[in-house]
């Protein structure tokens, strides 16, 4: 019977001669580098850093040393002697780098056979594409009495994460050109001083700070943060220190707001009120925007925190502002996925007709500058594989940029799900206003609020560009 590749099957000791041999090949691939270091903990930037690299001997990224040493072990535990094989000694010497994109054979040769005690000595050679042997060697393993045919084992998937590469990719951006003024509004504790500190460290805010001028300069004590670059303006309490902001971005003295630590209510009261100044004719809706490691592309989801139970036309609204907010941050074309509990319309759901409506809307040029659809559940708006599993021919489904959810309980659950239970950064901004507002949560951290930061310092700078 052919088992071909789906057993492992070793060769006993009493099966083996003196200058049996066995090998394989293998090209060495960046998910390699990137495996080996994940497994080991070497990040030696020889390995994992391409510019590091370029300047290094070998000016080019190499492979781990052991990469090879781990090839050898791979022949000796699956093909020769194979499965129960024992390690018992190695010598290796490095003759030469193992480089990205290099085809490797590894062969071992039994040497010597020791009958009383089952031991093996095998020559062990590492050779690349050219011929020249890169790493050479012996290995002593015990080898198996007995015979063991095995099925083979399916290896889980590795998934490439990279955790937050997408906000480091923005905050770069920004960082690029001029940073904005901003209001910070009651920073009187040490995340939310201490991030918009590290915002203007970065070169994306210029912070003024607004609240209570002996509580802001006992948090920056306590932290050890030096306040002296910054402009102070003391208002009694919070409440002041909100109309403050509102005031000063009506006069243009500061281009942004950013929420400090007090509550969101609080924050938008005077910002919304109808002489703010700062209302356009939108609807403010507030947009998450989620860096999640598992997913090829960032991912807004709005309304998350503003507008509780949002009607048709304040759902317009939403959409056109997470539209444009993707323009802001280069997104030319976004994807629009109007979410509900199924992907079909029914009065028996009325988020359903909602989408319907809005994709409608979007027809009729209501809405633009973005691809539009919808009813959607979540699983078809992020899954090819979902989508095609239902039948759903849509431009949409699978590769959603924009998620638009049904009401504030639905976006809040989402995001936070994402943020908790899927390792996602999140960024939050209030749009749909004359500047951006940086909303920002009392727990996040210093990379939320430095995302957050470049997404407001993003879509002003649009917004100059675009002009009134």
């Amino acid at each position: 019977m052919n088992l071909g590749t789906d057993y492992i099957e070793n060769r006993t000791f009493d099966e083996i001669r003196v200058g049996d041999s066995a090998g394989l090949t293998r090209k060495l691939t960046r998910r390699d580098i990137d495996l080996f270091a994940v497994m080991s903990g070497d990040v030696n930037p020889a390995h994992v850093d391409p510019e590091f690299a370029k300047s290094d001997m070998f000016h080019k990224v190499i492979a781990h040393g052991m990469w090879g040493g781990a090839l050898i072990s791979t022949v000796l535990g699956t093909e020769l002697p194979g499965p129960g094989t024992i390690y018992l000694d190695q010598s290796l010497r490095f003759l030469g780098p193992i480089l990205l994109g290099d085809t490797v054979t590894v062969t071992v040769t039994a040497r010597d056979m020791d009958e009383e005690r089952h031991h093996i000595t095998f020559d062990c050679k590492c050779a690349n594409q050219n011929g020249k042997i890169v790493i050479d060697g012996t290995a002593l393993v015990i080898a198996p009495t007995e015979k063991i045919k095995r099925p083979r084992v399916t290896l889980p998937e590795f998934k490439k994460e990279e955790h937050g590469a997408k906000f480091r990719h923005m905050i770069a951006k920004a960082e690029a050109s001029e940073p904005i003024v901003t209001a910070v509004v009651h920073p009187v504790d040490a995340n939310s001083l201490g991030g918009a500190i590290a915002a203007a460290q970065a070169n994306l805010i210029i912070p003024v700070l607004i609240g209570p001028e002996h509580k802001i300069r006992a948090v920056a004590e306590k932290a050890s943060l030096d306040l002296s670059p910054y402009r102070l303006v003391p208002t009694p309490h919070s409440d002041a220190a909100a109309a403050k902001a509102v005031a000063m971005a009506q006069k243009g003295e500061v281009r942004a707001l950013m929420k400090g630590s007090l509550h969101t209510d609080e924050f938008m009261l005077p910002i919304v009120h109808s002489n703010s100044g700062l209302r356009t004719e939108r609807r403010m809706s507030h947009v998450f925007l989620l860096d999640v490691p598992t997913y090829d592309r960032p991912l807004f989801v709005t309304d998350s925190a503003i507008n509780i139970a949002p009607n048709l036309e304040d759902k317009r609204d939403i959409v056109q502002n997470a539209i444009d907010m993707a323009h802001a941050l280069d997104i030319d074309l976004p994807r629009v996925a109007v979410l509900s509990a199924v992907e079909v319309v029914t009065s028996k759901i009325p988020s359903t007709v909602d989408a319907a409506a809005i994709c409608k809307m979007a027809d009729r040029k209501q809405i633009t500058g973005g691809i539009v659809d919808g009813p959607l559940a979540f699983d078809n708006a992020v899954s090819e594989d979902a989508a095609r599993a239902k039948g759903i021919e849509s431009p949409v489904a699978g590769r959603a940029d924009i998620l638009v959810v049904p009401d504030v309980e639905a976006g809040n659950i989402l995001a936070k799900q994402l943020e908790y239970l899927a390792d996602a950064d999140a960024a939050g901004v209030v749009v749909g206003a004359r500047v951006p507002i940086i909303l920002t949560s009392r727990a996040d951290s210093i990379q939320s609020r430095l995302a957050s930061s470049a997404v407001a310092a993003l879509i002003e700078r649009h917004s100059q560009r675009r002009g009134p």
